[in-house]
């Protein structure tokens, strides 16, 4: 990332947006890009005999969260670590490493992840292969940890040597997800909420209308938990030679294991210091005594190192499109999935003649019905001239699922969150807050209808009506999708909908989706059902922008975003609740309906 912005700067001399630093910053400023681009060097440099250094505490992603310009700079400049990475560019790098014969290991660095990283155990999943494939070419992984939370232990549990630290402690106790809940708040401040929906288990809804989740919700959500709970258990005992059952009992009996208690369960290797593990690593390494620490390069430096046998050139492309966050209508933002932009990428894929093959990958909880509905035509007007794949990442739920529908064949994880095949709408009204505080409004209109958007007031049965009728149109419009496309009856769709959300194992059985695997078999399996051979180029989209541009949109726009920070319990619930409200600003569907995820459905 380093070596890529200061490349960036280089070519900026002398470009417009240097100008525009030279005219805005003045002669300090060119100065600055001056020096920037002096610094720039040949690139990274792998010795023999390397540890590649994994950091666990790396928000894996799919892809690159858009930072502000000044962050970036700053990142450049000072050489600070990144604080996520792309989920491709972890995979590309290890199975590089896999095959780079100065690659002697990899080092699971788990002592900055106090806190946890938040990627999803689907993303994990597909790491986690890429190690195992990693390990069985005769190469050594180390995993070390302070506090391993289960996430960690997922990904660490891989190792051939686990390390915990002397003062250490391992997290079992299960999967929980405890969502936040409004309605006593809206009352309180009386702003009413009225709800139109299809589906019992369709649960956006619950936070603003119960104090408590609905049997149904309850019931689905601990159905879900129970298959991710199910694939940890599974893949962690087989690694460690224990049982689930055994794993369970520690979750019912103890929920956390000090250091020495994790040896003697055989479930970490070692229990040593720090230190002790760097001398280790430099014995692996052949480093000397005196050396500071041992011959390392971590991951995110070595991604850019070129590979001997990286794919030649090909005319022939397989396209790789991201639809990762929240569907909205227009042109949407950063991370945030565009019904008109998304679609018009599409139709630019399906005009290419040098793309043959499209892989969708989805990871997004869903969002405006009319965006989905905007994207899944392009989905299928894009398959009716090339093979469309589907890799399903974390979650594609709802929106997320209605675009998947188009494609001729759909990959999803064991544990990504699919399906909840359901609509919903919110109506809003803070006509008591409004009254109790002195304002009131009065209303001229030509048509008995004529101010039905309005917040001033509650719908009238009437106006429930006219909307309930519009969300029962465009369920079962969902649910005939839904039908056709996996060749299901309509009745059995209509069952297994309701707005229910699925694991992707459940999804398989039940028809929802193909086969289960992850973004690199959708890719494989898009260039076979183009019959491309070994001739063909994967290329993604959207592409990313250059610093360049980024630095004229600040110029243009001021528009900058800021890194989240860790926070202690307390802040992390006020940070969940400025994310749902933050959610909320993005329901800009023009008919008001929606097909997405609860809001604040997160497993803990």
């Amino acid at each position: 990332m380093r070596q890529f912005l200061k490349q960036t700067f280089a070519s900026m001399v002398g470009s417009l947006a240097g100008l525009i630093l030279f005219f805005s910053l003045g002669t300090g400023g060119l100065i600055f890009l001056l020096i920037a681009a002096a610094s720039r060097d040949t690139g990274p440099q792998v010795k023999d005999k390397s540890v590649l250094v994994f950091d666990q505490s790396l928000s894996i992603t799919d892809t690159d969260p858009t930072s502000s310009t000044s962050e970036a700079i700053g990142e450049a400049l000072s050489g600070d670590s990144t604080t996520s990475i792309t989920l491709r560019t972890v995979l590309d790098t290890l199975e590089k490493a896999r095959k780079d014969e100065r690659i002697v290991a990899v080092y699971l660095d788990g002592s900055k992840t106090s806190t946890g990283s938040g990627t999803g155990l689907a993303t994990l999943k597909e790491v986690r292969e890429a190690l195992e494939r990693f390990r069985k070419s005769g190469k050594k992984i180390i995993a070390y940890d302070v506090d391993l939370g289960e996430k960690e232990y997922y990904l660490s549990s891989v190792a051939d040597t686990v390390i915990l630290n002397p003062m250490g402690a391992m997290e079992i106790n299960g999967f929980s997800s405890q969502p936040l809940f409004y309605t006593g708040a809206l009352q309180k401040y009386g702003v009413g909420v009225q709800v139109i929906r299809v589906g019992k288990y369709k649960s956006a809804v619950e936070p603003f209308v119960l104090k408590k989740l609905s049997l149904e919700n309850r019931q689905q959500t601990q159905s879900l938990l129970n298959d991710l709970w199910s694939e940890f258990l599974t893949t962690v005992s087989k690694s460690r030679k224990t049982t689930p059952q055994q794993l369970q009992a520690i979750a019912d009996t103890q929920g956390e294991l000090m250091a020495t208690q994790a040896r003697q369960r055989g479930l970490v290797d070692q229990v040593a210091y720090l230190d002790q593990v760097v001398a280790d690593l430099k014995k692996l390494t052949g480093s000397d005594e005196d050396d500071k620490s041992f011959e390392q390069i971590n991951l995110a430096t070595y991604s850019n190192v070129e590979s001997n046998d990286s794919k030649k050139s090909s005319d022939n492309k397989v396209a790789l499109v991201y639809a990762d966050g929240e569907i909205v209508d227009g042109q949407g933002g950063a991370q945030q999935v565009g019904g008109d932009s998304f679609a018009r990428q599409l139709r630019q894929l399906r005009l290419d003649e040098d793309v043959k093959a499209v892989v969708l990958r989805i990871n997004s909880p869903g969002g405006s019905a009319t965006a989905s509905e905007v994207i899944q035509r392009e989905v299928r007007l894009t398959r009716e001239k090339k093979p469309v794949i589907v890799s399903m990442g974390d979650y594609a739920a709802s929106g997320g699922y209605w675009i998947a529908t188009g494609a001729n064949h759909i990959f999803a994880e064991p544990s990504t969150i699919t399906g909840s095949i359901g609509v919903f709408g919110l109506q809003f009204n803070v006509q008591k807050l409004a009254n109790d505080n002195g304002i009131t409004w009065d209303v001229v209109k030509t048509g008995r209808y004529a101010d039905s958007s309005t917040v001033s007031r509650p719908k009238t049965p009437q106006e429930l009506a006219i909307a309930q009728r519009s969300v029962n149109q465009i369920y079962y419009q969902f649910l005939n999708k839904v039908a056709e496309s996996r060749k299901l009856p309509a009745q059995r769709v209509a069952q297994i909908a309701q707005g229910r959300v699925w694991s992707g194992q459940d999804a398989k059985q039940l028809g929802l989706v193909d086969d289960l695997g992850g973004i690199e078999d959708a890719i494989n399996y898009a260039a076979k059902q183009a019959k491309l051979g070994n001739n063909w180029e994967l290329q993604e989209y959207p592409e990313v922008r250059s610093l360049e541009e980024r630095i004229l949109k600040t110029f243009t726009d001021e528009a900058s975003t800021q890194k989240a920070e860790q926070a202690n319990p307390l802040t992390a619930e006020f940070m969940k609740l400025q994310a749902d409200l933050a959610l909320l600003k993005m329901m800009n569907d023009p008919r008001g309906v929606y097909a997405r995820l609860p809001f604040n459905w997160r497993i803990e």
